[in-house]
Formats: C-alpha cells, sequence, structure tokens
C-alpha cells in the first residue's frame, strides 16, 4: 500500500493543475513508503495588500507510528511552486532520515 495524502485549500480552491503537482510530488516520494504513512499538505491562499495572491503551503509528515513530523512552510506567488518547494524539504529530511542509523531505546 503507498502512502496516502489529505489536502485542504484555506482561501483558495482546488484546480486540477495544482491536484497533479500534488500528486507529481507525492509519487516522487512513495520511494520512501517505509518511513511514512501519510502527509498532510495545507495550500492557503494570502492576500496582500498589492492585491497579488501569496500561496502559503505547509507539509506535514504521519510517520508509520502515527508521529506528526512537521516540514515547514513555503510561500510563493504561485501555489504549485510553494508546493514544489515544500516537497523538496521533504525529501531533504527523508532522506537524512533513511541514513540515520536506527536508534536503539
Amino acid at each position: 500500500m503507498g502512502i496516502g495524502m489529505q489536502i485542504v485549500y484555506l482561501g483558495c480552491s482546488a484546480t486540477a493543475q495544482l491536484e497533479a503537482e500534488a500528486v507529481a510530488q507525492l509519487l516522487r516520494l512513495q520511494r520512501f513508503g517505509a518511513l511514512l504513512s501519510n502527509f498532510h499538505l495545507a495550500i492557503e491562499a494570502l492576500r496582500l495588500r498589492s492585491g497579488t495572491p501569496l500561496y502559503d503551503v505547509r507539509l506535514d509528515l504521519v510517520t508509520q507510528t502515527n508521529e506528526l513530523q512537521p516540514i515547514g512552510r513555503y510561500a510563493a506567488e504561485n501555489a504549485e511552486e510553494a508546493v514544489r518547494c515544500a516537497f523538496d524539504a521533504a525529501e531533504k529530511t527523508l532522506r537524512n532520515a533513511a541514513r540515520s542509523p536506527v536508534r536503539q531505546r
């Protein structure tokens, strides 16, 4: 079974292009399935005084033991770009986790 993803849109609606980007990024990280069970992705459109939208994207990883690991917040004028940045950070985090030796308790 693959990794799941929950997406929440705040102040904006889902578009086919944005959904496709999120799915493409999810598929890119499927190789880390042994470490994860789910992603929580929040995409929020913020309205700047200039009238230009700014998209704030937050990504959390849910581990196999149901622990929540926040990745961070990424903002861009383009929602797809902000999603890519969040998933790039997640990939870096997961690569480091995969290299780390397992801690014994």
